[in-house]
């Protein structure tokens, strides 16, 4: 978190100096042109803390500790190489633009990189009635998987706070899962990512962009973000000590319910508005809510709550509904409140045609 607050001020001033801008358009929420290279302050900010982490527990002479970091360190060496790749595609895509096919190639050899550090989705637990799966039906899992996951990030970053306080809930609450399964090195990433992002969520929510204090996280944020939680939502699927009580496949994706869904739910309507579904548009569960006239503030406080809601709620019902069942009234609660929203917003229109016209 220190680390992140020193870095940020300094992005913004280099931003502001060589006209380093996210500007304006008919798409775009904000109004004013904003930096958005705040992303490249998250995976120094996350790689120092953990490294001195480490160098200090190696320090301490505590045989027991040090035992527990040099555990098989291969997975965390292949997801260090996984997030240098995405931090600088994104990188690249926020200074001079990335073709899409280009950066779904990175982001499947960023997933490859972690396959091949020992980690990927082998058992889905009960879901579809899967168990145990074969190793290429695993592999090709796991790469969609990440990469659904880390466009779901990267789309859902459409108002301030949105995709920084939504990934901030899943870091708690997977720091919290870690630290029960006595999982300390992938509980400190968790709490390190956590302490990255509080600051932005600062500077993006409440920074004031006439004062040079407002900036936006980019694909260099969102990509190095999505990377991580894919890879511990994954981690979770490998925990033993949940098979017994919790559904290890529904502590791993609780919290990224709503950005999963919502980018599936987007990409459904275009399809069958018979438009390309890789092109932006203003469909999502936070363009809705400003439909209805709700500031961006309350839309995004909106959406964290019931985030937490959700996440809360699958966490405890893993103990006693069967996953399917589970899967079914997330999806029936979503589509459910999409509906309600959408027909407010049809009502809302009509009624403000209604007053234009009278």
């Amino acid at each position: 978190m220190a680390l992140s607050v020193f870095i940020i001020p300094q992005i913004l001033l280099i931003a502001f100096r060589k006209n380093l801008f996210d500007a304006p358009d008919p798409r775009k929420i904000h109004k004013t042109a904003v930096p958005r290279l705040g992303g490249i302050a998250f995976f120094p900010s996350i790689l120092f803390s953990l490294f001195l982490l480490y160098g200090l527990g190696m320090l301490s002479n505590d045989l027991a500790l040090m035992a527990r970091l040099t555990h098989n360190m291969v997975p965390y060496c292949f997801i260090v190489c996984s997030s240098i790749l995405l931090f600088l595609t994104g990188m690249a895509d926020d200074l001079v633009g990335v073709k899409y096919k280009a950066k779904f190639i990175m982001q499947t050899v960023a997933a490859i990189l972690i396959i091949i550090g020992g980690m990927q989705i082998n058992n889905l637990h009960g879901l579809f009635g899967i168990e145990n799966m074969p190793v290429i039906l695993s592999y090709v899992l796991t790469v969609l998987m990440i990469v659904f996951v880390i466009n779901a990030i990267n789309l859902i970053d459409g108002i301030d706070g949105l995709a920084s306080g939504l990934s901030s809930i899943a870091c708690m609450f997977y720091a919290y899962v870690f630290y029960k399964a006595n999982l300390f090195v992938f509980s400190a990433i968790a709490m390190a990512t956590l302490g990255a992002l509080i600051p932005f969520f600062m500077y993006n929510v409440f920074g004031n962009p006439q004062k040079h204090k407002k900036i936006f996280m980019g694909d260099t944020g969102a990509y190095t973000i999505g990377l991580l939680l894919s890879a511990m939502s994954i981690r979770i699927c490998h925990i033993e000590a949940l098979s017994g009580s919790y559904n290890p496949i529904v502590i791993a994706f609780a919290p990224l319910i709503i950005p999963c869904l919502d980018v599936v739910r987007v990409y459904l309507h275009r399809i069958k508005a018979k438009r390309n579904p890789f092109l932006p548009d203003k469909t999502h569960i936070h363009h809705k809510l400003l439909a209805l006239g709700m500031k961006q503030r309350k839309a995004m406080a909106i959406i964290i709550s019931s985030s937490i809601l959700i996440t809360i709620a699958n966490y405890l019902l893993s103990m006693y509904m069967e996953v399917n069942i589970l899967l079914l009234c997330n999806i029936l609660l979503w589509v459910s409140l999409n509906t309600i929203i959408t027909r407010a917003i049809h009502i809302r229109e009509k009624a403000l045609s209604q007053t234009l016209y009278e």
